[in-house]
């Protein structure tokens, strides 16, 4: 009983780990938005310069919160299927290092680490049948350490249409399939928000 009790608590700990990160997806989101207000403003004071360094530096966010979001959900899935195991023995002696890392690596916001420990942790639930088609693949690499220029431009052109500002010079025109890219990425971490509800309200 005393294994199935600590099993219990490790659970219990992974599911905080998970509400942490979706604590750091929300934070990454309003990072998101105050790099957008900088965008705004640098481009009224036509710094170009300055405008495209905040549209990286608000892309960069938005990655960040996706990769949390992500990472939050297959999380997630992980625990709910530990719950529904008869077998738990294989995993007991590991979990609790598992879980000791996956928090060093969230102190540290080394999204890299976090999903490396995650590999490790589910390649030992593929013995009792816990990897799920919902949570495979689901981190799709790393924050990204550089942006795109297209993404750049196409940021600053959003901006600047939903301001109403001009800001034809020096910026390509942007496609519109790649402006709705944009708006894809935001329904998709709006998807994931809510997915991430659903099991919370479950669990």
């Amino acid at each position: 009983m005393g294994n199935q009790e600590k099993l219990l608590d490790q659970i219990f700990q992974l599911r905080y780990t998970a509400k942490t990160l979706v604590r750091q997806a929300k934070k990454c989101e309003k990072e998101e938005k105050s790099e957008k207000l900088k965008v705004k403003k640098a481009i009224e004071k036509g710094n170009m310069d300055g405008a495209r360094i905040y549209a990286q530096n608000a892309i960069r966010k938005k990655n960040e919160q996706l990769n949390y979001l992500r990472l939050g959900s297959r999380l997630d899935g992980v625990v709910a299927r530990l719950d529904t195991q008869a077998k738990m023995n294989v995993i007991n002696k590991s979990m609790a290092g598992i879980v000791k890392s996956l928090d060093r690596a969230l102190a540290s916001n080394n999204m890299e680490q976090i999903s490396q420990t995650m590999d490790t942790f589910e390649k030992q639930l593929i013995d009792l049948d816990v990897q799920s088609a919902t949570v495979e693949g689901v981190m799709q690499g790393t924050t990204m350490m550089s942006t795109p220029e297209d993404d750049v431009n196409n940021l600053m052109q959003q901006v600047a249409d939903d301001y109403g500002l001009e800001v034809s010079v020096g910026l390509p025109q942007a496609a519109t399939g790649q402006v709705a890219g944009v708006k894809q990425q935001e329904t998709e971490a709006d998807d994931l928000s809510k997915r991430l509800a659903e099991l919370k309200s479950r669990g």
